[in-house]
């Protein structure tokens, strides 16, 4: 059996389950000055659309807005089943300004793993992580 074959969401949400990112996707972070871009690729092809339409840039600027982004832009890699994001402004001035422990934003894209998306019930032997 493949995902494609377990169907689309579903209108009810009996059907439907709740986890966090890591499950469906694996990050990467990098940063120059002020500045941290975040990468997030897609365990298996059929998880794309929904990276697509649950990982928006309006929920990336509410899950880091204690960072506080003044911009957060994502850019579609479809061939790689990726997108990356840059945020601007999230690292205290940048690595050789800030104070924090980490200047370089490496856990970020950890941060961003933890974001909820919503995946069909039938998907859970797919997922990465525990069950």
């Amino acid at each position: 059996m493949n995902l494609a074959s377990t169907g689309a969401m579903s209108d009810n949400m009996t059907d439907n389950m709740t986890v966090p990112l890591d499950r469906l996707a694996h990050g990467r972070t990098g940063d120059k000055g002020n500045r941290s871009n975040i990468s997030v690729i897609a365990w298996r092809e059929e998880f794309w659309p929904v990276l697509l339409a649950q990982v928006t840039e309006e929920r990336v600027a509410a899950l880091f807005a204690t960072r506080q982004p003044t911009r957060v832009q994502r850019y579609d890699l479809p061939l790689l089943h990726a997108m990356n994001f840059v945020l601007d402004d999230v690292l205290d001035g940048g690595v050789n300004s800030a104070l924090n422990l980490d200047s370089h934003g490496k856990s970020l894209s950890y941060w961003l793993m933890s974001l909820t998306v919503e995946v069909p019930r039938a998907w859970a032997p797919w997922l990465a992580g525990p069950a």
